[in-house]
């Protein structure tokens, strides 16, 4: 028994000095920084034991991870791909509409150099004919739009109205075979006629002798002879000019300077010239001086169209007077 009472005192003993001095570390450690070392050694000597200790739980993690079902992938992958293709549409709209609101300042650019009243327009369709080049615009004889209005992009001349409807009228590109416009080189002013080539990209000029002063590069703008189409509107650049020595006339082809197959907005010209040869052109009598402007630049739907289907010389004819 005695030795047994003397172990049990032993550990007492030791169990006391074990925490006076626990305490006395404490203590030290609270009011000063002495043990900092002691303790930064200590987290060296324990830090593997703490990533053992850790490995269960990362085990664990990874486990779950790992064993996701082939239907949960398969539902976040499709989730994904729906994203993706919902930003990338946005993306696209962006754009669109970025490059749309650049092309309405142009527009409204090209509104400001120009001296005549105008009506922006939109193109809400085309002819889908290849053989008939007309656009189709959403302005009618509500606002004042009549035959034979001159009708151009941001770049230049497109065509003319040919026919009037209560709330969209139809646009004839310049492009068209059927149509012709004068026009005279900007250089020099020699003056020429310019019919449409079938193609969107090509004018033809009729009847320039070939001794003319046209060279590529050339400017081709509206000359205003004939009244239908203000005088000085950018019409085409020569691109070609062919002289052969036994025919009296030259080959001369131009590129339009209006965009005719991508333009979206247009404007409507409003010149004097144009609304003073409008009663001309149906044989009606020209409005009094004391009548309303807008009176005066109105067209009614009753007023007889011009026929679309003339020929090619007609068109230049009417245009060239």
């Amino acid at each position: 028994m005695k030795p047994i009472f003397g172990q049990n005192t032993a550990n007492r003993y030791r169990l006391v000095l074990f925490s006076v001095i626990s305490f006395a570390m404490i203590f030290v450690d609270h009011r000063s920084d002495v043990l900092n070392p002691l303790r930064f050694t200590l987290g060296v000597a324990i830090a593997p034991v703490q990533y053992v200790a850790d490995i269960p739980a990362q085990v664990a993690t990874w486990s779950q991870s790992s064993v996701l079902s082939r239907s949960e992938l398969e539902e976040e992958n499709a989730r994904l791909q729906s994203e993706v293709l919902v930003l990338k549409r946005r993306v696209q709209k962006l754009a669109s509409t970025v490059a749309e609101n650049t092309r309405l300042k142009e527009l409204m650019n090209a509104s400001d150099l120009v001296d005549d009243q105008v009506l922006i327009a939109e193109i809400i369709g085309v002819d889908p004919d290849p053989y008939r080049h007309e656009a189709i615009v959403n302005k009618g004889a509500g606002d004042s739009v009549f035959v034979g209005q001159a009708v151009l992009d941001a770049e230049g001349l497109m065509g003319q109205v040919i026919e009037v409807g209560p709330f969209s009228s139809r646009v004839l590109l310049i492009s068209d075979i059927s149509h012709g416009i004068p026009v005279h080189v900007n250089r020099n002013g020699v003056r020429a006629i310019a019919v449409g080539s079938g193609k969107l990209d090509q004018l033809n000029l009729i009847h320039v002798p070939d001794t003319a002063d046209i060279v590529r590069g050339d400017l081709l703008v509206s000359s205003g002879l004939g009244g239908r189409f203000p005088k000085g509107y950018p019409v085409g650049v020569v691109t070609k000019v062919e002289h052969d020595p036994g025919q009296p006339f030259a080959v001369v082809e131009a590129k339009p300077m209006a965009n005719l197959d991508r333009s979206r907005h247009v404007l409507m010209v409003f010149s004097e010239e144009s609304r003073k040869l409008v009663p001309l052109l149906f044989g009606a009598a020209e409005p009094q001086s004391d009548q309303e402007p807008q009176a005066e630049q109105k067209l009614t739907s009753e007023q007889e169209p011009v026929t679309k289907q003339e020929s090619p010389a007609q068109e230049v004819t009417d245009g060239g007077q």
